[in-house]
């Protein structure tokens, strides 16, 4: 029997897992993918927005050679703290199930059984994108996923969105050697654009470098064209991929399959304690982006890390002293 079982292993589920053995909790992280595969999942050579103090966790330094880090870096950060922490690590190992309560849950994978006191749900929400569902969106040239921009040189993309994840992506292809196409529903492009990126994408737009349509969708994506509803009519453009950059949301059903209570609001927000993050399943938290909803900028990494130490406080209550960090040894606090 474990103190506590972490379903999700990105950097705020390793956050939790620290905490925990901090508290004197015997934790273990169970993740359907890689260590940290949202970020597995970003474009190849990828800058964080945040700068690498900003995404610390467990009071370990995220010494970088650049100002900002990028993928890469932060890929080695976190296997290396994980390491170092001995972290419980079950990789690849998909949760099917939660039973039980607070004191003897019972978690059920695809590849056994774990037994814990508690439950911490870190599964952020990259791993399903928002579907626009318009005819030929399941087709093989469209993703909602943009990792490098080699595969599309010289061919026609089209990049769907406003807001970052966007505006890199039709840079990046542009700057490689494709002929980029960019469809924004709104008038403007979105003022959440970084603000060293957006005045590129403006200037390569306003010099016809990217064509853009805004106050647009797509109608139909068809094998060798996409078929856009625009201010001025319908109107069809040859194409080779599609880049929909529509965004992404936790997984409704999993949370809902494990009895967590869901807002009815805009945002679809799960409902917690926000002092202990515990959910209306008594023994059950949350923890990171997760936390959010559809509100997906609300948590990340910069802020949603805090969240495991409170929750590791409130698992603990009373069972072990914890322990701080002092750059060298972990020490009880007296």
């Amino acid at each position: 029997m474990l103190d506590v079982v972490i379903i999700g292993a990105g950097p705020v589920g390793l956050a939790c897992a620290i905490e925990a053995q901090r508290h004197r909790l015997t934790a273990r992280v169970v993740e359907k993918g890689a260590l940290v595969n949202s970020i597995v999942g970003y474009p190849v050579n990828m800058e964080f927005f945040s700068t690498p103090e900003l995404i610390e966790i467990g009071g370990y330094p995220f010494p970088v050679e650049r100002y900002k880090p990028s993928r890469e870096d932060a890929l080695e950060y976190y296997r290396g703290v994980a390491s170092r922490e001995g972290l419980d690590l079950c990789l690849y190992e998909r949760v099917q199930d939660v039973s039980g309560g607070r004191g003897d849950f019972r978690v059920r994978t695809d590849r056994g059984e774990h037994h814990a006191r508690t439950i911490v749900i870190a599964i952020g929400f990259f791993d399903l994108p928002n579907i626009m569902g318009v005819p030929g969106e399941d087709l093989p040239k469209v993703t909602h996923y943009y990792r490098e921009p080699f595969p599309y040189v010289r061919q026609r993309v089209l990049v769907i969105g406003a807001k970052n994840s966007a505006a890199k992506a039709a840079l990046d292809c542009y700057r490689h050697g494709s002929e980029v196409t960019l469809v924004v529903r709104q008038p403007t492009l979105s003022d959440s654009i970084k603000y060293w990126i957006r005045p590129d994408l403006e200037n390569r737009i306003k010099e016809g470098s990217i064509r853009a349509f805004f106050n647009s969708s797509v109608a139909e994506i068809r094998e060798s064209s996409v078929a856009l509803s625009t201010a001025d009519g319908r109107v069809e453009i040859e194409n080779d991929w599609v880049l929909a950059m529509t965004g992404y949301h936790p997984d409704y059903a999993f949370l809902e399959q494990l009895g967590v209570t869901v807002a009815d609001d805009r945002w679809r927000t799960p409902v917690f304690d926000e002092t202990t993050f515990e959910t209306t399943r008594a023994g059950l938290y949350l923890a990171g982006t997760v936390c959010g909803g559809y509100q997906t900028n609300r948590w990340f990494i910069e802020n949603g890390r805090f969240h495991a130490k409170q929750i590791a406080a409130h698992i603990a209550q009373g069972r072990a002293e914890p322990v701080t960090f002092d750059g060298v040894h972990w020490k009880t606090e007296e």
